[in-house]
């Protein structure tokens, strides 16, 4: 397993040793995409888009030598991961999620605690899924071409569906560009801190980004447009209509756009309700859709603004 010192430390600072010990001497880190964990119930893991058990000799198909989780174990990991505050990260965990040291997050799943339609908290906890950020270089290579035209940058959605890449496909695009030396100023809206990472473990190869985290698109796009005018602005994860709101306001701004967004194809992309208006007025120019049939970051397809084929 190719870990380095940070990320050892990350884990264990928040893993028992019962699963901390085979991640890091049994299993091939850089292929490794995520962990589940469920109280009373085996561990898995998912390597290069496949799911395994976690045994204490490495991944196994047999759920006898799965290793399970307790729900004291999920209680103790949120707990370390809170650096020992649950109070301090409520506003993370409002929102489903905790981020930690070198852009590693934690989906929870619990009880969620409602005031009207508000959600206060969650407690509870009984599963987490822990996502593993990656650097794989190149792996935007074949798009780039497609995305930037004759030193014009395209409005570009990114449509796959969860864990198939999107994150670092979004980050190979930001190095493409630093590697060529295009000096765009590139804002980055890094809500879920799983862009960046941290400052000790910066996953960004680039030389002209500026970053804000934990910071809503909506609001981010007002505050970043204003206060740092970027040529471009990169984020994760848009689906709320605010968020189809403030991209047609960056670009009503001459304001670049790269995005990402939860599909299949574009066909899904499509049916979505909140952004029937920006593809109306064909805000995004190209349209670029992941798979992991080849292992993350697979593309299936790219598009342009009217939804013709450009490339498969």
């Amino acid at each position: 397993m190719t870990t380095n010192s940070e990320e050892k430390r990350v884990f264990a600072s928040i893993l028992p040793p019962k699963i901390f010990s085979p991640l890091i001497e049994k299993i091939n880190y850089s292929q490794l995409n995520e962990i589940r964990l469920r109280a009373n119930k085996p561990i898995t893991v998912s390597l290069g888009g496949r799911t395994y058990f976690l045994g204490e000799s490495g991944i196994s198909n047999k759920l006898s030598e799965a290793i399970y989780c307790t729900k004291q174990d999920i209680e103790n990991i949120v707990f370390r991961a809170s650096e020992c505050s649950i109070y301090a990260v409520n506003e993370q965990i409002k929102q489903g999620f905790l981020t930690i040291g070198i852009g590693i997050r934690i989906g929870l799943a619990g009880v969620v605690v409602c005031e009207g339609e508000e959600v206060k908290t969650i407690k509870n906890f009984s599963s987490l899924v822990i996502r593993i950020p990656h650097r794989v270089r190149n792996c935007s290579l074949s798009a780039f071409n497609h995305i930037l035209k004759e030193n014009k940058f395209c409005n570009t959605l990114i449509i796959s569906p969860p864990g198939c890449g999107k994150t670092t496909f979004l980050r190979d695009i930001l190095f493409q560009l630093s590697s060529r030396n295009i000096c765009f100023n590139v804002l980055v809206l890094d809500e879920r801190g799983e862009i960046f990472g941290s400052s000790e473990s910066n996953l960004l190869e680039s030389n002209f980004c500026d970053v804000l985290s934990f910071i809503s698109k909506p609001e981010g796009f007002l505050f970043g447009i204003r206060a740092l005018s970027p040529s471009l602005i990169f984020c994760d994860e848009i689906g709320a209509k605010r968020d189809a709101e403030a991209i047609e306001f960056a670009s009503n701004s001459g304001v670049g756009v790269v995005a990402t967004v939860h599909g299949s194809s574009l066909f899904d992309l499509q049916q979505k309700e909140n952004f029937k208006e920006i593809l109306n007025k064909k805000v995004f120019e190209r349209f670029v859709v992941l798979s992991s049939r080849d292992g993350p970051g697979t593309i299936e397809a790219i598009y342009d603004e009217n939804f013709g084929l450009i490339s498969v």
